[in-house]
């Protein structure tokens, strides 16, 4: 089948899921990709864990932060809200800032994530990207910031109604009154622009090469392995991602290393029209849609 029917059935197979998706699937050692809406920007959520970490870790190296240095946790309630981590902590703490690291990437917590960004805050996430050459990755604000949707205002069985204004308030620019949901005031990417990232991770770039080493043990160390890694985990293979949910967002971000010294970047960036929490199906057409495009360029 030749890439332009492929992106079509991969397309309309999406599309009777209830999903929209910005999908890149790249060959780290030759640059061939192939992708659905590859441009388009969409809230990228937990994914701007991953440049907050590769940051954070280079201002360690370059002296400007000690990563043994502890951090207190306040008692619960924490503001930034979370369903993992220390926002569930019931008792005061001290964390190591390469602690925090490990519990930001590798177990999406966001409350890690929030004391990170108070020592780097998201515009100096963004203007390093810039300063590594990796564009088309904004980060505007915090964890807290973005768990601060109508969601938070609904009991658990009405969450569906959030997600209701979620698919339906949209404008065709990818604006939203969510404000967390509008790309020109979220933390917001484009599949390309994710893979742009894992490339300049996994190949020598102008990421230090210690950063970038240790960024990718984190990202293997993801616990959250439910969406994409069912498609590309085995014997002989690894692979090391990040997830981003948000309301009716599921993203999923990572790089899969083959035996045989294959690597592929990939980024899935979708949103549903279907008003539930649970979609175990979006799931699956996620993961079905990104091994689809990795096997054509394998094949390729």
């Amino acid at each position: 089948m030749n890439a332009e029917a492929l992106i079509r059935g991969i397309r309309a197979e999406l599309d009777d899921g209830g999903l929209q998706g910005s999908l890149l699937v790249r060959d780290l050692r030759t640059g061939h990709e192939i992708g659905l809406e590859p441009d388009m920007q969409f809230p990228i959520a937990s994914l701007v864990k991953v440049p907050l970490a590769a940051v954070t870790l280079d201002r360690i190296r370059l002296g400007e932060l000690d990563g043994a240095t502890p951090v207190e946790i306040p008692p619960s309630p924490i503001s930034t809200p979370g369903p993992i981590g220390l926002s569930r902590f019931r008792h005061a703490a001290r964390v190591a800032v390469d602690d925090l690291l490990y519990l930001s990437l590798s177990i999406s917590d966001n409350v890690a994530a929030d004391l990170l960004f108070g020592l780097t805050p998201p515009a100096e996430v963004a203007r390093r990207l810039r300063e590594w050459e990796v564009h088309g990755i904004t980060a505007r604000h915090s964890m807290r910031e973005l768990g601060e949707t109508p969601a938070e205002r609904f009991d658990a069985d009405e969450v569906h109604l959030a997600h209701s204004l979620a698919i339906g308030a949209g404008t065709a620019g990818r604006g939203h009154p969510v404000a967390q949901l509008d790309v020109t005031r979220g933390n917001s990417g484009s599949a390309r622009a994710i893979v742009d990232l894992l490339q300049a991770l996994w190949t020598p770039s102008k990421i230090d090469s210690g950063v970038a080493e240790r960024v990718r043990e984190l990202m293997g160390q993801n616990v959250l392995r439910h969406r994409l890694a069912p498609d590309f985990s085995s014997d002989a293979t690894s692979w090391s991602s990040k997830t981003g949910t948000l309301l009716n967002l599921r993203h999923e971000a990572g790089v899969v290393e083959h035996a045989d010294g294959q690597m592929f970047g990939i980024a899935v960036l979708t949103e549903s029209r279907v008003p539930a929490v649970q979609q175990p199906e979006a799931e699956s057409l996620m993961a079905r849609a990104a091994r689809t495009l990795r096997d054509h360029l394998r094949r390729a």
